[in-house]
Order: structure tokens, then C-alpha cells, then sequence
């Protein structure tokens, strides 16, 4: 009979004389995948910190954890990193070491964990670097590679030195189709040399990698079943609303192609070059209010530019942007264009309470306290959550606390940028609805900016594709 490369027992993650995680039982073995799905917050990473040995300090965790049938210690499997235990974080670049090439991320694992030879090493990384499709990144640096190709090669100096289990922490966050498939590829290629424990919100992931999935809401664990069973007859009423939340299964909204009177702004013949390589050329867009635009393409084609030209963030090389002069001639600055980024913690001073931001806002643009505080329970958020700073927030929560903040201002454009790409599925779909249903009832253009094609089919009035070049 076949030993399991991990077998966990009962374990439960605890702060002071808070449960975090239930108790909760699962088993990898080599070729079957294992996939923890659920919500921001429900306790997944903490199990994947468990087994590596890592649980931050102040928290505790009971149970048994058994690597290839041998109990072990937190310390027993920091001892076995590189060699039988990877790690593939959710965020790459702090993974690898900023100033240097990625030929060398991964020769040093050889060097220091295998202790080969520099020209052993330097062929050995030349192979996995073709093997992943990633040659090109061989002489980069992290900062100079995209999303995708930064996550195969944290991969590839995670798994360098021969480890048979590797745990994938929501590899594909933040990337685009394209590089979420080729992340997605590269896993199925450990479950055929190794055993994949994944841990993600995003369902699409789950089912292409198949195997086990284990459904976790708020650290209990309220299904697991095989992956086609668990997503053709789910059992438990969080997974059916997990599988609801996928975009791909959204309602289909009602899609307006003709306009009456002026648009908004107009964008002529605009191009944008970004270190001599262009990103768009000779562009021509008219946005109306109410119109609700998505823009799609690969990471590094511009989209992220393309909507602050639109802003006036980010002058264009060539070409105009004309607002409605009717509409500019009403209102303030701020209420006629705002934006909502992708990533919710750059929006909020580290170092200021979320509600002195808040009462900042408020009063700079004389806007209504109890409104402002009415519209903050109606996106779910609790009140209380203001006394603290953005590091003490959840994702989700600081998102929706940035849409509030831009839906006070009642601004005729918002650019979306990627508004949902790291949130899970719920909360992205909450995030989403609260867009267009301020966009149609304020009559508000809206520019949703996103990596998934099914939710701008899903949403949008019309849809612009950018590609690299």
C-alpha cells in the first residue's frame, strides 16, 4: 500500500483561546492532488504554514503531521525544506531576491542545498529553465518579469532541489488567462514527479487540477469530495454559493451598443510607448456616461496605462483626450473621475486609523457623515473595523471600504483597475455588482479593468482587447 508523502491528523490552528482552524484531517500521496478552496480569511494558509513549520508567532496549533509515515515536529520540517518540502508563495517577487538574475536563484539551491559544482549547477538550471518555458527569463532580474514567469521561477528554485511536496499558496493571484494556465500547467507537471497540496479561491484552478478539493469556510472544513463530484453535486450550501460566485456563472447582464448625445471623453489617435516598446497605437475610444467598458489583454500590454491616460494620470505620446466640456463645466475634479486600484492597502495610509481617513475625506469634500456611514454598512463592513489601521484589515474589507470612498464622491468615470484580481470569489462578486449597479443608477461610465474574460462578458456593455505590441 502506498505511504502518503503527508498525512495530517486532527489539526486545529488556535490564537490565545480563539479557534482559527477546526479540526481538520487530509492525506497526499504522489500523482493526487489535494486542493483547500475557500474565502480570504478562512484559514487555508494558516494549514499551509503549519506544515511548513512557520505558524507566525502567538499562534499555536495540535494534531499530527506525518511526512513519508514519520510524526514530526514544526522544526523536523523546516529541516526538510528544499529537499522534501516546497513552498510556492502567493506573492513571487517577495520571494525571490530583487537584485538578482533568476539563472542564479536557482544554481544557488544546488550550490548550498546540494552542494554541486557551479557548472553542474548552471546545466541542471539551463534544462528546468527550458523544461518550464522560461528561458527567456534566464538574465532577468523579478522586477523585470511578468506575474506568470515570476511565479515558475519562485517554482523552480523552490523544487530545485528535488523536494516531493510541493504547496502551492494561491499560485495564479493576480494573473492574467494566460499566465494563470501556464501556472496551472506547471502544478500538473509536479503531480506527475510529486504530490500537490494547492491552496486557492479561485475554482477554475480547482478544477483543472482535479484530484481531492476541500471546501473550508471560516477554519471548518463543510465538504470534500472528488473534484468532478464535489463541482457537479455539491452538497454543502457555502460550495453551491462558492461555485455561483465563479464568474463564468454569473447572470448574464442586459448589454447596451447604442448611445445617445455626447460622450464623455473621447480618446484620438493616442499612442503610448513604455521603454521603446509600444503599448497602444494610434487608439480611438469614445466613453458614455452610463457605458460600462471592460478592457482586457495580457500583463504588460498597457491596460493599467491605458486607463490612466484616461485619468490624466499619464500624458499620451501622441494623440488627445477631450472631456464633455458641459459636464466638466459642473463639477469638481474629484466628481468627475476617480479610480479604484487593484491592490486595496496602497489606497489607505499605513500609519493613520481607516476612520480619520475617512472623516478626512468627508470634510475636505463636504460630503455627509451619516451617508458616508450608511453606505459603509450596506457594502457589509462593520463600523468598528475604522479604529484600526489598513495592515489590521482583510483584503476584501479594505476594497470595499475603497469603493465607498470613491461612491461618496458620486464621480462621473471610475476606472476599476483589476478591482477584484485578489480578492475570492464572493467578495468579488459583491465588489463587481456594488460597480454596476452604482454605474447604471448614477448613469456613471464605468472602465472595468480585468484578467477575466468571463466576468467582462458577464458585465460589460462592450468590451476592448489590448495585445502585448
Amino acid at each position: 500500500m502506498q505511504c502518503p508523502l503527508i498525512n495530517i491528523e486532527n489539526l486545529s490552528v488556535f490564537a490565545a483561546n480563539k479557534i482559527l482552524v477546526e479540526p481538520i484531517s487530509l492525506q497526499v500521496f504522489s500523482g493526487k492532488p489535494v486542493t483547500i478552496l475557500g474565502e480570504t480569511g478562512a484559514g487555508k494558509s494558516l494549514i499551509a504554514q503549519v506544515i511548513m513549520g512557520c505558524l507566525p508567532a502567538g499562534l499555536s496549533y495540535s494534531g499530527k503531521i506525518e511526512i513519508a509515515g514519520k510524526s514530526t515536529s514544526a522544526q523536523q520540517r523546516q529541516a526538510l525544506w528544499g529537499q522534501t518540502l516546497a513552498m510556492l508563495p502567493q506573492e513571487p517577487w517577495s520571494a525571490l531576491s530583487p537584485a538578482m538574475k533568476s539563472q542564479f536563484q536557482i544554481q544557488e539551491v544546488f550550490t548550498k542545498v546540494l552542494s554541486w559544482k557551479s557548472d553542474k549547477s548552471e546545466h541542471r538550471t539551463d534544462e528546468i529553465l527550458d523544461r518550464l518555458g522560461i528561458q527567456q527569463a534566464r538574465d532577468k532580474i523579478p522586477t523585470q518579469l511578468s506575474g506568470g514567469m515570476a511565479q515558475r521561477v519562485a517554482f523552480a528554485a523552490a523544487t530545485a532541489a528535488g523536494a516531493e511536496l510541493v504547496l502551492a499558496d494561491e499560485p495564479t493571484k493576480g494573473l492574467d488567462a494566460i499566465h494563470k494556465n501556464s501556472v496551472v500547467s506547471m502544478l500538473q507537471l509536479q503531480t506527475q514527479n510529486g504530490g500537490l497540496l494547492t491552496i486557492t479561491h479561485d475554482i477554475d484552478v480547482a478544477e483543472k487540477i482535479g484530484g481531492e478539493v476541500l471546501v473550508l469556510r471560516d477554519g471548518k472544513l463543510v465538504e470534500q469530495a472528488d473534484c468532478e463530484q464535489l463541482f457537479t453535486h455539491p452538497q454543502h450550501t457555502f460550495t453551491k454559493k462558492l461555485i455561483a460566485a465563479s464568474p463564468k456563472n454569473w447572470p448574464q447582464q442586459p448589454k447596451q451598443n447604442k448611445w445617445q448625445g455626447q460622450p464623455l471623453v473621447q480618446l484620438k489617435n493616442i499612442t503610448k510607448q513604455r521603454q521603446g516598446k509600444i503599448l497602444f497605437e494610434n487608439l480611438n475610444l469614445d466613453i458614455y456616461p452610463g457605458q460600462i467598458l471592460g478592457i482586457s489583454g495580457e500583463s504588460g500590454c498597457g491596460k493599467s496605462s491605458l486607463g490612466d491616460v484616461i485619468l490624466g494620470l499619464l500624458s499620451p505620446d501622441a494623440g488627445t483626450v477631450a472631456w464633455n466640456k458641459d459636464i466638466v463645466a459642473k463639477v469638481a475634479p474629484a466628481h468627475l473621475k476617480q479610480k479604484l486600484y487593484q491592490d486595496p492597502v496602497a489606497s489607505f495610509a499605513a500609519s493613520t486609523s481607516l476612520k480619520q481617513l475617512c472623516d478626512d475625506l468627508t470634510k475636505r469634500h463636504q460630503l455627509d457623515q451619516d451617508e458616508f456611514m450608511a453606505l459603509i454598512n450596506q457594502l457589509g463592513l462593520n463600523q468598528s473595523m475604522l479604529e484600526r489601521n489598513a495592515e489590521g484589515i482583510s483584503g476584501g474589507e479594505l476594497q470595499r471600504l475603497a469603493l465607498a470612498r470613491v461612491l461618496m464622491l458620486k464621480p462621473e468615470l471610475i476606472i476599476a483597475d483589476e478591482p477584484t484580481s485578489r480578492l475570492d470569489l464572493i467578495t468579488a462578486r459583491q465588489i463587481t455588482e456594488l460597480l454596476v449597479h452604482f454605474a447604471k443608477s448614477q448613469n456613471c461610465a464605468l472602465v472595468l479593468i480585468s484578467h477575466d474574460l468571463d466576468q467582462l462578458d458577464k458585465v460589460c456593455d462592450s468590451h476592448l482587447v489590448l495585445s502585448a505590441g
